[in-house]
């Protein structure tokens, strides 16, 4: 029995290990390593170009909260690195091979890392993340200056603490702190010159902000000087910056104020008083990257704007260039500046706008070494109808032998997309907002079809292809020997081969043998949705989705529901629904609709060209309360708004029809709050409604959590797919029958003042509560959940479930439960039929077992397959950058705690492990690093063993698996001559031996 044992688990766990072999990586799967949307707010973490030795590099953090450094040859990632939520990146800072980045909040840590490569060489907690001065924006208060001739780091964190850091060891050398302790007076900017170290800010005043100034000795961290100097600034956010001038050691301070530019050079003494520039009108100074080289930007109210420089000997600031003809008009968008630096560290400044006259995008470069008069113009072709608006810019420039400038331009737009332009041409394009993707659905491809005339891309029906199938079969002998060639040398596709893809670019793409191929939408946080070919990663299609009216003030589109609403076997290339909610700057909130072509992106409305911003459908005039989709036919969309009222998309008098016959029969969750009281509240729909034209939902039960309980998450039904068995033979010969109730969806709650979490299992139609657990929660209620038909797995940390097998012990907690029908087993109910209000309901049995876990994930999802006939794994994304399967048998409940009896064997159940194995050999996604996944989606393909399976978070990665092993394909090294050979002979031998026998029946009849 213990040999029996043994062997089913080296069975079980053999299972599927097809797909993790070396030679399967980036032929049955993908990885597209992301970044995140840069941090174009300051500079102090937007992209730059930084040039570390003889090769230059481009340096951003973004707000997937990475640093990352680019190649700018073809965007390729160098290296990234991922602070965790908690450990918010403030502003990194470089020299000439390092970076530094502070971070955490007031920017507790510090790092330094190798800029090429990205070795980490120092990692220092400069203070408690429970003693930060939070600040926002959150750059506010943290800055660090590079001593040029010492490893040294000058390091300003929480606005008031300047620290010397030892940039080899990380060790602190001293360290001063205000004794203002940001009360009053809050540090912003920190400038090193020979004499002295200088803490510049901004002091509170009672109608404006005062410049102050802290004066250290570099050696000992002595302060030397303290004082608020005369000035008045209005906003030290946007009027207030610092400029040194190495070659001169000279440190000013710059400021605006009621339109004039004011600069005061600073000394250990602080006794200078305050310059003003030439000229008066000035809107704002920026900052474009060349504080440190004495040089800045000035735009005048006009629109009129200027470089302003530190003169030969330090002194005073002077106008050193204005560019011609004012960018802000009717005709162009305003402008954005970028400075930069060439090989040879020359300064350079650029200008750079849409150009709504040229349908371009226009720069303007100002070299001042080349002399006075040396200002270049080009236009590039920048494409606002699919990128949106250009957010940043940074250059990089080179001066060629001719006298003119090569530059490059780093941009990114408001859609969340990082290109680089070279003299006009487009060099590489990364869309960083797949990082933000929130919503994701598979859509299948319609399949390739041939016409008589030609090739051409549709849907083939039934009656079409019988006829194709016959024409094709007229010529016998010939189709025979073409199918036995093909079936011989195997010219066909292979299960185990990258899905087709289309052999010209403007080919339309169309699904693959075994429907591996298919259309991933994505839709993100940066108002743009995606048509992703699931095969290999690339972007089939993409839309800017519209702002309405809200275009003229601004606003954002988040995506909220996604809804396949037609299919290819429904006729015609499949559709989606993505249904949003646009917030306005103005604070209105709408729902909008975009209905999807999902093969090519176009509109399916026809109100918007394909070449043009995707605008959608204003259905609801206030915000989204729930929505979800009819399976019927016709499919809609039904939506709620927050007084409930309903709306259908499309609405005509098919959908209408088919709303009515089954509105009666809808029921669904929604989360309230009565009376200080959090619930959940079930509702139905009331067509005809004295209160509203409109069908108006109403409530029909109510389920009051405890008092101390609040309603942490309200996961919908999850949708199920076909159930190929309704239940399980036992080894006994005795049956357990699933508990299949399509009505039940999960509630997390959380309890602040027992420090308790709770899960619920609930019936929509009546508000049952067929499954609850108390789970103990450290640190928070970070649940995470999977349902599907009657198997439910949750994970938590350092939690004790009630009554649970493993309990006590710190550590991730994996739980596995069943559901079967009835109290005993061969108890049938046949519940996915029954009603809700039946007595028998809640005659269900959960069988629960609970495990360690190895690692903390960050989301979870089971394998689906077309005719639910393959067995379901577990797929999770775990926090350690791995996508990794488990085997249902591996989290079967039932698993008994003492040696596999001869029927449990039979069920393939294997001894207990409160420990799962933490198995390479069942990581999918080999040794890539699939970082911060966010969702898990699965899809089945055509071929019944297999399941597609999408991460996606900042990075997106997919892959196929069969849990049940490819049953269903023969495998590549079967021998299909010799069977072919065989079949053939044995066919032969028949024909051969008929006439014989035959002739000896005949002669035994003869002598009877």
């Amino acid at each position: 029995m213990r040999f029996l044992s043994q062997l089913s688990l080296l069975l079980v766990l053999c299972v599927s290990s097809w797909a993790l072999h070396e030679s399967d990586v980036g032929v049955v799967d993908w990885h597209k390593k992301l970044i995140g949307v840069p941090l174009s707010g300051s500079i102090s973490t937007a992209p730059t170009f930084h040039a570390t030795g003889n090769t230059t590099v481009v340096i951003t953090a973004t707000d997937n909260n990475v640093l990352a450094v680019l190649n700018p040859e073809d965007g390729s990632v160098l290296w990234r690195y991922i602070f965790n939520p908690e450990d918010r990146i403030a502003s990194f800072f470089k020299s000439k091979d390092r970076v530094a980045v502070l971070s955490g909040p007031g920017g507790a840590t510090l790092r330094t890392f190798d800029a090429l490569h990205g070795h980490l060489i120092v990692e220092k907690q400069l203070h408690s993340p429970q003693l930060a001065i939070l600040s926002e924006p959150h750059y506010l208060g943290k800055f660090v200056v590079f001593s040029p001739k010492l490893r040294d780091l000058y390091v300003l964190t929480n606005g008031h603490t300047v620290s010397c850091i030892d940039g080899d060891t990380g060790g602190v050398k001293w360290a001063w702190s205000s004794p203002d302790q940001t009360s009053l007076v809050i540090h912003t900017h920190l400038l090193l010159t020979n004499d002295a170290i200088y803490a510049v800010g901004a002091a509170k005043s009672i109608a404006s902000y005062t410049l102050h100034v802290s004066v250290l000795f570099p050696t000992t961290g002595e302060l030397l000087a303290s004082a608020n100097l005369p000035s008045s600034i209005a906003n030290p956010l946007r009027e207030f910056m610092v400029l040194t001038r190495d070659d001169t050691d000279s440190t000013h301070a710059i400021w605006l104020e009621n339109g004039l530019i004011k600069s005061l050079l600073l000394t250990p003494k602080l006794s200078n008083k305050p310059s003003t520039v030439k000229g008066a009108g000035y809107a704002q100074i920026l900052d474009v990257g060349l504080s440190e080289h004495g040089q800045l930007v000035a735009t005048r109210e006009d629109g009129a704007s200027r470089v302003l420089k530190l003169d030969e000997d330090g002194l005073s600031l002077t106008s050193l260039w204005q560019f011609e003809n004012s960018a802000r008009s009717k005709d162009n968008a305003d402008s954005i500046y970028a400075g930069g630096l060439d090989g040879l560290g020359r300064p350079y400044v650029s200008r750079v706008f849409w150009s709504h006259k040229h349908e371009k995008g226009s720069t303007d470069i100002f070299a001042g070494h080349l002399g006075a008069g040396n200002e270049l113009g080009a236009l590039f072709p920048f494409d606002t109808k699919f990128h949106g608006v250009i957010n940043h810019v940074a250059i990089d420039a080179s001066h060629t032998p001719s006298g003119g400038v090569v530059a490059r331009l780093l941009i990114t737009t408001s859609s969340g997309a990082i290109q680089l332009w070279q003299e006009g041409d487009l060099k590489w394009t990364r869309e960083e907002s797949l990082a933000t993707t929130t919503l994701a659905e598979f859509v299948e491809l319609p399949e390739r079809v041939a016409s008589e005339a030609n090739l051409r891309i549709g849907i083939e029906g039934f009656v079409s292809r019988v006829i194709r199938q016959i024409s094709d079969a007229q010529d016998f002998p010939q189709y025979v020997f073409n199918f036995v060639k093909r079936f011989v040398t195997g010219s066909y596709a292979s299960a185990s081969s990258p899905a087709s893809v289309p052999s010209s670019a403007n080919e339309t793409p169309s699904r693959d043998a075994f429907g591996f191929r298919q259309v991933i939408i994505a839709a993100t946080a940066f108002g743009k949705v995606f048509g992703i070919d699931s095969s290999n990663g690339e972007i089939l299609w993409s839309r800017v989705l519209g702002l309405g009216w809200a275009a003229e003030i601004g606003g954002r589109i988040h995506p909220v529901k996604l809804y396949v609403t037609r299919t290819v076997s429904d006729g015609g290339d499949p559709e989606v629904v993505l249904v949003t909610q646009r917030r306005a700057e103005n604070t209105l909130v709408d729902t909008v609709i975009f209905h999807i072509n999902a093969v090519n992106g176009e509109d399916v409305r026809r109100t918007s060209k394909k070449s043009d911003v995707f605008e959608g459908l204003d259905i609801i005039q206030g915000p989204l309360v729930e929505g979800f989709l009819l399976q019927t036919e016709p499919k809609a969309v039904v939506l709620l708004d927050e007084f409930l009222q309903v709306y259908l998309y499309p609405n005509n008098a098919a959908t209408q029809a088919t709303f009515a016959k089954v509105s009666s029969a809808l029921s669904f969750p929604l989360r309230t709050n009565v009376e200080g009281r959090q619930r959940i509240q079930g509702h139905q729909i009331l067509l005809n409604s004295e209160v509203s034209d409109k069908p108006v939902a109403y409530t029909t039960w109510s389920l009051n959590l405890p008092p101390s309980e609040s309603i942490q998450q309200l996961l919908p039904p999850a949708s199920r797919g076909p159930v190929a068995s309704i239940g399980r033979v036992l080894g006994n010969r005795t049956t357990l029958y699933k508990y299949l109730n399509p009505r039940l969806f999960t509630v997390l709650t959380v309890s602040p003042t027992t420090n308790m979490c709770g899960l619920y299992l609930v019936d929509s139609t009546k508000g049952t509560v067929v499954y609850h657990v108390q789970i103990k929660g450290h640190g928070g209620c970070n649940i995470k959940t999977a349902l599907t038909e009657n198997w439910l797995v949750y994970h938590y940390f350092e939690g004790e479930v009630a009554d649970g097998d493993v309990g006590g012990a710190k550590g991730y907690r994996m739980v596995t439960v069943e559901l079967y029908e009835g109290e005993v087993v061969d108890e049938k109910t046949s519940s996915s039929d029954m009603s809700s209000f039946s007595e028998k309901s809640l005659q269900l049995t959960a069988y629960e077992q609970a495990f360690v876990f190895p690692h903390a994930i960050t989301a979870l999802a089971p394998t689906s397959t077309k005719f639910g006939i393959s067995s379901k794994d577990l797929i999770v994304a775990t926090k350690n950058h791995r996508i990794q399967s488990f085997q249902r048998a591996m989290l079967n409940p039932r698993r008994p705690k003492r040696k596999v009896t001869a029927e449990e064997a039979e069920e393939f159940l294997i001894e207990y492990d409160p420990i799962l194995p933490d198995d390479p050999h069942r990581v999918l996604s080999h040794n890539y690093e699939v970082a911060n996944v966010q969702r898990i989606v699965t899809a089945p393909a055509l071929l019944e063993s297999t399941s597609l399976v999408f991460a996606f978070g900042l990075d997106m990665f997919l892959t196929r698996v069969a849990p049940s092993n490819t049953f269903d394909v023969l495998s590549e090294n079967f021998n299909k001559a010799q069977l072919v050979f065989t079949v053939s002979g044995l066919l032969l031998a028949i024909m051969i031996t008929r006439p014989m026998v035959e002739r000896k029946r005949l002669r035994e009849k003869w002598y009877q």
